[in-house]
């Protein structure tokens, strides 16, 4: 078994030889073009919203004629001869902040003497809004950023004076983020219990992360330039319905999350990444270990009425485990780069190329590539 069987189907936007951009299908080590097998015109645009935005009946009846084609004998083209591109347009980016080991790790590192979590922590899933334009393919090249920072062993304390240049300390953060299909009008809410019916599938997600400009700049209003250069998703959007039998109960939440967070649909999902330095696996952190749910991050994120709209993205927050080995971050690999990983690295260095590989099960999802160069 490969983990892109029939069971899987995922979807994504291709093309051959700089031709047009058509939605695929990934079956095994090819590319079914929606379009030749099932004649509508929704799948001959260059990206997925059209379809997306036809809501849940839809996508149902659609993999089941697609399923059917492929049994049928329904071919494709080689992986090898296609080009992939960004699968969907982005219409609003929100990340969130819902592992408790990450966010346990992080308050360690930056409240030493203080409380490990925020006293709002446990009771809603923190986000911030980020910038869907620099929202790119996996396989995209990652500039190193620029900014402003401290200099190098100063601290935020007194009067310090800032300098500006590359970050010194470029992080990933391995995440799973959500796509929506069909959005919601302004001045409504999404229930917990109605998360199927508006999230179309899920992608893997890096958002890179200049830490030193990060903790100079987020006071008091939280992430800024040191997110908003890049984050890279896979090309490959697995649907929802492949994810059937992934759906685990959440690690327990105490105490129990208010009213609109409660819900049968608020469970977790058993999906596992690799992060992956030149080569080395250097962490495993395990998706079924996060406090929120997805669902909750949609409730939340909804819940003041803000609207949705076909292409929105929500990623996860760092994904990050217990154990050391789990961790989803170099900022935890290295505890703020004081402890040295793998060939005693501690944040990414130019050239360096990190892949984030993603399984769920039986299946193996979509992966997210990117190489560093400096900075221009």
């Amino acid at each position: 078994m490969t983990g892109w069987g029939i069971e899987h189907l995922p979807y994504g936007i291709f093309s051959v030889g700089g031709g047009k951009r058509r939605v695929g299908v990934r079956f095994e080590d090819t590319v079914i073009d929606a379009y030749d097998v099932l004649g509508e015109e929704v799948f001959a645009t260059g990206s997925l919203n059209a379809f997306m935005a036809l809501g849940r009946e839809v996508w149902d009846s659609t993999r089941a004629a697609l399923q059917a084609a492929i049994t049928n004998g329904a071919t494709g083209i080689s992986l090898s001869e296609v080009d992939l591109h960004l699968p969907f347009e982005v219409g609003d980016y929100v990340d969130f902040y819902c592992s408790l080991d990450h966010a346990t790790n992080v308050g360690k590192m930056f409240r030493p003497d203080g409380d490990a979590l925020t006293p709002n922590w446990r009771h809603l899933p923190i986000g911030y809004h980020g910038r869907s334009g620099t929202v790119v393919v996996s396989g995209t090249e990652v500039v190193r950023p620029c900014g402003q920072r401290l200099p190098a062993g100063s601290s935020t304390g007194g009067a310090p004076t800032p300098e500006y240049g590359p970050t010194r300390r470029l992080d990933i953060e391995a995440e799973l983020g959500f796509v929506v299909g069909t959005g919601s009008a302004l001045g409504s809410r999404i229930g917990v219990d109605d998360f199927a019916d508006h999230v179309f599938g899920v992608v893997g997600l890096n958002d890179w992360s200049a830490r030193d400009i990060q903790a100079w700049e987020y006071v008091p209003l939280g992430p800024f330039l040191g997110k908003s250069f890049a984050t890279s998703i896979s090309a490959w959007v697995t649907p929802l319905a492949a994810l059937a039998d992934q759906w685990v109960d959440l690690p327990g939440q105490d105490p129990e999350p208010l009213p609109y967070l409660r819900g049968g649909a608020a469970k977790g999902l058993a999906i596992d990444v690799e992060v992956v330095l030149n080569g080395e696996i250097v962490s495993r952190p395990p998706y079924a270990s996060m406090y929120w749910s997805p669902a909750q991050m949609l409730a939340h994120l909804t819940v003041n009425g803000a609207s949705t709209r076909t292409g929105d993205l929500f990623g996860s927050g760092t994904i990050s485990g217990p154990e050391r080995d789990e961790r989803g971050s170099f900022l935890e690999l290295s505890w703020g780069g004081k402890e040295p990983f793998g060939d005693g690295r501690t944040f990414l260095e130019d050239g360096d190329e990190v892949v984030l590989r993603y399984s769920a099960g039986p299946l193996t999802l979509g992966e997210v590539a990117g190489t560093i160069r400096p900075a221009r």
